[in-house]
C-alpha cells in the first residue's frame, strides 16, 4: 500500500533536529551532492513547474514535482507548493506521498543549520539572530536554529525595515543572520555584518537574483551545497564572481565543512547559500518515512 502523509503527519514525523541529523549522517557517510541530479524547470501557463529527482539512497528513489503560481497570493493560496513521491529504489513502485511543501520547510534549515553547525556550537551563546522575511522558511529557519542553540533574541525584519535604522542596528549585533526572502537586490550593507557573524541565504535560486552584496562575499567564508550548482543557480554567487569580489575557487562545498576536512577562519564572516538540491528531500523524505514506521 501506498502510505500518504499529509502536513501535520510528516512534521509529526520528523523534527528539526532529527532532518538536522539526517543530512549531516548522510553527508559523513560519503554521500557527494556533485553526482545529484540537476533540478528542471517546465513553464506553465500559470506559472512553472520544477521537478526534482533524486536517487541518492540504497532503499528509495524520488521526485519532488514544485509548482510556482506568482498571482497564487492574490487568490489567498501558496506561491509555491509541492507534493513528494517516493519509489522503492530496485522495483520502482510508490511508496509514499508526502506534503512536499512541509517537507520542504523542514529539510531547507536543516540542510542550512548542517553546514553551519560547528561554528554556531563554537559561539559564545546566547545568540542574537535576525530574520528577513515573514514566510515558511523564515520561522522555520528561526526555530531549527531556537532548536538547536540558545537564542537570546530573534527579530524578523520585512521589506518596510530594509535600510532604516532599526535594520541597521538589528544587523550590527547579529550573530546569526537569516536572508529568506524573494528579493532580488541585496537586502543590507555589508559592513553591517560582524566578522564572527554566520549568513543564511536561502530566498533565490536564480542566477540574476541575489540577497547578499558582493561585499560581504568578499570578506566572508562562502559555502555552497555543491560548487556546479552554485555557478549555475545561486545569484549571490554568480553575480559576486562577476563583480571580481570572490572567485570559484573560493566556494567550499558544505560536504567539507560537515565532515571536518575544511574548518573556516573564525574572525571572517561565514556566509552559507543554499539553493535547495534533489538529495535533501530525499534524505529527509526518508527520514520522515523511518521514524514514521
Amino acid at each position: 500500500m501506498t502510505l500518504v502523509l499529509d502536513a501535520d503527519a510528516v512534521r509529526a514525523a520528523c523534527g528539526p533536529l532529527a532532518a538536522v541529523d539526517a543530512i549531516t549522517a548522510a553527508l559523513v557517510a560519503g554521500l557527494d551532492p556533485a553526482a545529484d541530479l540537476p533540478r528542471q524547470t517546465v513553464p506553465l501557463r500559470g506559472g512553472e513547474f520544477l521537478l526534482m529527482p533524486s536517487e541518492r539512497s540504497q532503499a528509495y528513489a524520488g521526485i519532488k514535482v514544485v509548482t510556482v503560481a506568482p498571482d497564487n497570493p492574490t487568490r489567498g493560496l501558496p506561491r509555491i507548493q509541492a507534493s513528494y513521491l517516493l519509489f522503492d529504489a530496485e522495483s520502482l513502485s510508490l511508496r509514499a506521498v508526502l506534503d512536499g511543501t512541509a517537507l520542504t520547510t523542514l529539510r531547507t534549515p536543516a540542510v542550512s543549520v548542517a553546514a553551519v553547525r560547528s561554528r554556531l556550537l563554537a559561539m559564545p551563546g546566547p545568540l542574537r539572530l535576525a530574520v528577513f522575511g515573514a514566510g515558511p522558511q523564515a520561522h522555520g529557519h528561526a526555530a531549527t536554529l531556537a532548536a538547536t542553540v540558545p537564542i537570546a533574541s530573534t527579530t524578523h525584519l520585512v521589506r518596510d525595515d530594509l535600510g532604516t535604522p532599526r535594520a541597521e542596528d538589528v544587523l550590527r549585533a547579529a550573530d546569526v543572520v537569516v536572508c529568506a526572502t524573494s528579493a532580488r537586490t541585496p537586502l543590507f550593507d555589508a559592513n553591517l555584518i560582524q566578522d564572527h557573524a554566520v549568513v543564511i541565504a536561502v530566498g533565490s535560486h536564480e542566477p540574476d537574483a541575489r540577497e547578499v552584496p558582493a561585499a560581504l562575499c568578499a570578506r566572508a567564508t562562502v559555502v555552497v551545497e555543491d560548487v556546479a550548482t552554485a555557478l549555475r543557480e545561486a545569484g549571490d554567487v554568480c553575480l559576486a564572481v562577476r563583480d571580481g569580489a570572490m572567485r570559484t575557487d573560493d566556494l567550499v562545498p558544505m560536504r567539507d565543512i560537515v565532515t571536518g576536512r575544511v574548518r573556516p577562519a573564525r574572525d571572517r564572516p561565514l556566509l552559507f547559500k543554499s539553493v535547495g538540491m534533489s538529495w535533501e528531500d530525499l534524505v529527509v523524505a526518508e527520514a520522515v518515512i523511518r521514524a514514521g514506521r
